[in-house]
């Protein structure tokens, strides 16, 4: 028997539309990547169910959910918070048996974020304001001018498989609060905390309809059935750019509202001031965290020349004493990837770098370990050096626990190189000169640019990407914006 285990009423996952649990002819299993056991059977929404869930919901819209105010939503957001609290083991159980990430990475960052995305959207909504503008006529009559917010109506939520609990609470928070109902997809890899959170739903009391689940595929099924409904009026998806392309294409023919956060070839710059074992612990985690399964991982480091070696050396040294294990063994820094399928796409791009003539400084294979792991899904950190800027491997998300280090000669440079890509969602900036840091920042064609850190940030401000990396902003008010259509309202007097 498999040590990762789902809590009972996953056995059987069901989606949830229209405020009840629902069985379908159609199933797939849920394959843990840590050893490849099946966790649970997952029905598979087929149209019908889709077209049930979206006139659900759109019956809470236009029902007590969209006439209610913040302060009503919000109270029902805080109780299904408070359920996930209460339950926090069970989720936590959930999310690294379908991800195979660490247990204390899932604990300290997935569901804390589940829980918290909740309570701030709600806390945010209950004082958000409005512009209001009061103008003075040609005729010396005076024009009252205030927005309005109201719900945009239906929202299709498609959330990705890296990191299943954050997404879709980071996306179905601020909808709700606004009064919008959402139907959630989430990926067919990682089902169970999404249900976990519709059983939140569902002893929360929240009205029917207002949050839905539906599980399944992406072509042919669920995913597509929902992104090309008529009645959706916004789709917000993370994913691959291909898919959110395809998304864009479907949207446009009823000019729906949509905001997609895809993929990256995200670049981290080291000088030669920076504190150096800071830079190294730093990139460490930018480039092989959730086993380099995050859009935001560094795959491209530049190293100022001066202290490239050196730098090589140690990142090496580092990332060899990682552990790689069981994700709740003791100390583990790195579980599986999130499937076998994916690894053979990992492993392709590890054999691609040395066709392009990449030197593998560290990894660039499948551990061995003797046990269950074996029919998992693990493949070492790995690190490259010696590609040019336009190899493939230097161009294409691997989305894999992979970087390649190159030297640089100036900031001119680097900022060149860095900006040399199709995608445009994150950088990273290791330097103890402050003119520095505020002077290139800026320079960097991203959403978000850190400096000696790397993946925090306070939910009032605004996440999203450039290029193929995505469209639109959300977070704090650039979320209620989003997910709110508002109206101008101009009063004479």
């Amino acid at each position: 028997m498999s040590r990762f285990q789902l809590p009972a009423s996953l056995r059987q996952t069901r989606n949830y539309v229209d405020g009840q649990f629902v069985a379908t002819s159609k199933t797939f299993q849920n394959v843990c990547p840590v050893d490849g056991s099946v966790l649970a059977d997952v029905h598979e929404a087929d149209k019908a169910l889709v077209e049930r869930a979206v006139a659900a919901a759109r019956r809470a819209v236009e029902g007590e959910w969209g006439l209610a105010d913040a302060a009503e939503r919000a109270k029902y957001l805080y109780r299904v918070a408070d359920i996930i609290e209460r339950r926090f083991e069970e989720f936590l159980a959930a999310e690294v048996a379908d991800t195979g990430r660490p247990l204390s990475q899932a604990r300290q960052l997935d569901i804390y974020r589940g829980i918290h995305n909740f309570r701030t959207f709600a806390d945010l909504a209950k004082v958000a304001n409005t512009d209001f503008f009061e103008t003075r006529l040609g005729d010396g009559t005076k024009l009252i001018n205030y927005v309005t917010r109201k719900p945009l109506g239906v929202v299709a939520s498609i959330s990705p498989w890296n990191l299943p609990i954050l997404s879709l609470t980071w996306k179905a928070a601020p909808a709700l609060i606004c009064g919008n109902a959402v139907v959630c997809k989430p990926s067919e890899e990682t089902p169970s905390t999404a249900t976990l959170v519709a059983e939140a739903f569902d002893e929360a009391g929240v009205p029917p309809g207002v949050f839905n689940v539906i599980h399944g595929f992406g072509p042919g099924s669920a995913g597509e059935f929902l992104s090309t409904h008529p009645d959706i009026d916004a789709i917000t998806f993370t994913g691959e750019s291909r898919t959110g392309t395809a998304i864009m294409k479907a949207a446009a023919e009823g000019v729906k509202e949509v905001s997609f956060e895809l993929g990256g070839k995200n670049a981290a710059v080291v000088f030669a001031d920076a504190d150096f074992d800071a830079a190294v612990d730093g990139i460490v985690r930018s480039s092989f965290t959730n086993a380099g399964q995050v859009c935001l991982c560094s795959e491209r480091v530049y190293v100022e020349r001066s202290i490239f070696d050196r730098f090589v050396a140690a990142l090496k040294a580092k990332t060899e004493a990682l552990k790689v294990s069981w994700p709740d063994d003791e100390g583990v820094f790195m579980g599986s990837l999130i499937s076998r399928e994916h690894r053979e796409k990992v492993l392709s791009y590890f054999d691609l770098a040395v066709q392009e003539g990449a030197t593998v400084v560290t990894g660039g294979k499948v551990p061995v370990f003797g046990d269950a792991r074996d029919n998992g899904a693990y493949v070492l950190p790995t690190i490259w050096t010696g590609l040019p800027d336009d190899a493939r491997c230097m161009r294409e998300e691997v989305f894999g626990p992979v970087c390649h280090i190159a030297p640089f000669d100036s900031e001119e440079e680097v900022l060149r190189r860095v900006n040399d890509s199709a995608y445009g969602l994150a950088a990273s900036i290791w330097t103890t000169n402050l003119s520095r840091a505020h002077r290139v920042s800026p320079q960097i064609h991203v959403g978000i640019v850190w400096v000696n850190t790397w993946f925090s940030r306070d939910l009032r401000t605004p996440f999203g990407g450039g290029k193929l990396s995505g469209i639109g902003r959300e977070g704090g008010r650039f979320s209620l914006d989003f997910y709110s259509e508002t109206t101008n309202i101009c009063v004479k007097v």
